[in-house]
């Protein structure tokens, strides 16, 4: 199995913290963000981390030196005008070499605690391309990234979705089975060489999800209960030092 963690933003409402670094390398915890994933990819078996790059790059290779496992980095030269769309692509090559693998796909600013890892990647898959980590819940505002359920089915991602409507926020982390990823990263291609720079991947997932009456089939693991946050902002580091706070004690 293997992982892609998206890195290649700028992280400005992180500013100062991210003047030199992008926020997988920002600390929680007195850990970044980055090695603390590592660390919990490669206990649930992950044999690869791919990681998605560009500003601050240097950074990010350094920091990779010590990974416990083998990492490749794939570099969004255009990391500055782009959204994740085009950092997915990027690694498209990556994610491919030797043959397709059942594959996490992770954004770089999660805090996630370990059960989180553990859930995604022992939820089965019974016929769907794709494991959507989502917090059900009723809170949403414009911000998140929405989902639409029908049961446990995924039919609908998106941020313009009804929050009335919708079934919770998709986490930003996914498990793409093998047999669905070479697929999903030609879609993901087909949207870049448009020129639709601007699309969030989940905006992706949502066409496939559509197109020619669904090339994708994905089912929705819930994380309600799970200590997780997105960080963006100082308010949500805050938030993510209280939920470390809970981790319990790894050993020496």
């Amino acid at each position: 199995m293997r992982a892609l963690i998206l890195s290649a933003g700028i992280g400005q409402r992180l500013r100062p913290l991210t003047e030199d670094r992008p926020k997988p390398l920002v600390k929680v915890a007195g850990r970044t963000l980055l090695a603390r994933m590592i660390d919990q990819l490669a206990r649930v078996g992950v044999s690869q981390v791919v990681v998605a790059t560009g500003f601050a790059e240097a950074s990010v290779r350094a920091a990779l030196a010590k990974s416990p496992i083998p990492t490749v980095t794939c570099r969004n030269d255009a990391y500055d005008r782009t959204q994740t769309v085009a950092s997915v692509a990027v690694c498209a090559d990556a994610l491919l070499a030797g043959g397709a693998d059942d594959t996490l796909v992770f954004d770089g600013d999660l805090f996630l605690e370990d059960s989180f890892h553990t859930r995604l990647c022992g939820a089965p898959f019974e016929g769907a391309g794709m494991i959507v980590a989502v917090d059900r819940r009723d809170d949403l505002g414009a911000e998140e990234m929405k989902v639409l359920c029908d049961g446990d089915r995924v039919i609908a991602f998106g941020k313009g979705l009804d929050p009335k409507k919708s079934a919770g926020e998709a986490t930003g982390a996914v498990r793409i089975a093998a047999s669905a990823l070479p697929a999903i990263l030609a879609a993901v291609g087909a949207a870049v060489t448009a020129g639709r720079t601007n699309l969030y991947y989940e905006d992706v997932w949502h066409e496939c999800l559509r197109a020619n009456g669904g090339t994708l089939e994905a089912r929705a693991v819930d994380v309600a209960d799970l200590r997780w946050t997105e960080i963006d902002t100082h308010e949500d580091l805050a938030r993510a030092e209280e939920l470390a706070a809970g981790d319990a004690p790894q050993g020496t």
